[in-house]
């Protein structure tokens, strides 16, 4: 794992699991998913989810800034979030189906 990708895991790991939202177990996929948020900020100024299209304008992008607005009810219906970085525990255990977490994104907010 890359030095600022591992900085950003000791970081971000540990209070995020304190609100309830622990990053998935698979740490391969977290590794890419940061690595996403560090490209992200790089390019924008801000650490926007990089499985969406961010437009480059922080305030039309606030609500996809990691942790996202959606991540709470994606975590809470689905057991992870959209991009599966956040996951619940039981999500992580195995012990909830791992279904396709839709766009909850309105259509107004989205960049195409």
């Amino acid at each position: 794992m890359r030095n600022d990708v591992r900085a950003l895991y000791e970081r971000l790991g540990p209070l995020q699991e304190k609100k309830g939202y622990p990053f998935n177990a698979d740490v391969e996929t977290v590794e890419s998913l940061l690595e996403g948020l560090l490209v992200n900020k790089e390019r924008y100024g801000y650490m926007s989810c990089p499985c969406r299209l961010a437009v480059g304008d922080r305030e039309l992008d606030k609500d996809i800034i990691c942790p996202c607005d959606y991540r709470a009810p994606d975590v809470e219906e689905y057991g992870a979030c959209y991009c599966a970085l956040y996951v619940s525990p039981a999500w992580n255990e195995g012990s909830l189906p791992r279904d396709t977490v839709p766009e909850r994104r309105p259509i107004g907010r989205l960049p195409y």
